[in-house]
């Protein structure tokens, strides 16, 4: 009987151990894509400070977000293939000017 009740608890403890790992791997994946949303939003949010958006607006938070919807309005109208070319030449070429700094 002794032996019975130490075989059950050993076996109720490796079901806990084996269900607390399974937890921490869930959670890790889930920690993992939080992670890389979050990094991608701060390159996002410093992409507006290095173009002194924060500074030119006085951190006017309702003015930038409407600075943004108006410039995805423009990339949604027929002019927006000229736009995203325009834009993206004038952002490649501020890269390579900050990098040769």
């Amino acid at each position: 009987m002794t032996a019975t009740r130490k075989a059950l608890r050993r076996n109720l403890a490796a079901r806990h151990r084996h269900q607390a790992a399974q937890a921490r791997h869930n959670m890790r994946s889930w920690q993992v894509a939080r992670r890389k949303r979050t990094r991608h939003l701060i390159e996002l949010g410093g992409l507006v400070v290095k173009a002194r958006i924060v500074e030119i607006t006085g951190d006017d938070r309702a003015l930038i977000y409407g600075a943004l919807l108006w410039t995805a309005q423009k990339l949604e109208s027929e002019q927006g293939a000229h736009a995203r070319e325009v834009w993206t030449e004038k952002g490649k070429s501020a890269f390579e000017a900050d990098r040769q700094e």
